[in-house]
């Protein structure tokens, strides 16, 4: 979606009375980082993928110029019940109250400068590290299940490997023993935080956020790792 689009939409929408009052943005923020983080980056929800556009980014100038977030609502709630049917996004990811939760969060912090605070900076927080943590990270902030399968976590994401059916194998490969580390669990650490040192066949760089180990804590990535191995037993 180019900015020449997105800001003569919004001087449509800005004449709309667009609101949705009943909207939630805590759920919003759970909503997107689940399915939408993995391929947005959104500063706020600690969000960094490259497969669409960049939301700070796309909505920076409109906020200079003085649109209100239910006008940058609206419009995110528009592109997600008609997304462009040539563009990857896929139809139907979120609809009714679920896509107009998600519509309020964006239109709340796209290009705010700062960070999430009070309940919405609690969304997907975890301080353990039990195979139980990391499912809420995979399943939730961590956007993990967005592009993976992993019966454990009962998604379905087909952007990246399934984890089902391909993790053991391909951290068992020579190459990716050298590169990953021998153990399971090395590779599992290095795939998460460095995960174009080695790429699993039939996969491409530029596609996964290389920047967990900035943007998750050491414990969540612990957590995540233990529950990635504790998903192949």
């Amino acid at each position: 979606m180019a900015l020449g689009i997105a800001g003569a939409m919004l001087l449509a929408l800005s004449g709309c009375d667009i609101k949705h009052p009943v909207a939630n943005v805590v759920e919003g923020k759970v909503l997107f980082v689940k399915k939408c983080g993995a391929c947005h980056t959104l500063e706020h929800a600690n969000t960094s993928g490259t497969v669409g556009p960049n939301l700070d980014d796309v909505f920076l100038q409109d906020r200079r110029d003085g649109y209100k977030n239910v006008v940058i609502e609206g419009l995110v709630d528009y592109w997600i019940r008609y997304p462009n049917a040539q563009g990857v996004m896929p139809a139907r990811l979120y609809s009714g109250q679920a896509a107009e939760d998600v519509a309020a969060y964006v239109g709340k912090v796209a290009a705010v400068p700062g960070h999430d605070t009070g309940q919405l900076a609690q969304v997907g927080a975890v301080s353990g590290t039990t195979p139980a943590d990391g499912k809420a990270l995979f399943t939730g902030i961590g956007g993990c299940g967005a592009c993976h399968t992993l019966a454990a976590a009962g998604t379905t994401g087909t952007v990246g490997p399934n984890l089902s059916q391909r993790l053991v194998s391909d951290c068992s490969t020579p190459q990716s023993k050298r590169i990953r580390g021998a153990t399971l669990p090395k590779c599992i650490y290095t795939a998460i935080t460095d995960p174009y040192a080695y790429i699993p066949s039939g996969y491409a760089a530029g596609v996964m956020p290389s920047n967990f180990k900035h943007t998750l804590t050491s414990n969540e990535i612990t957590a995540l790792v233990n529950f990635l191995v504790s998903a192949t037993k």
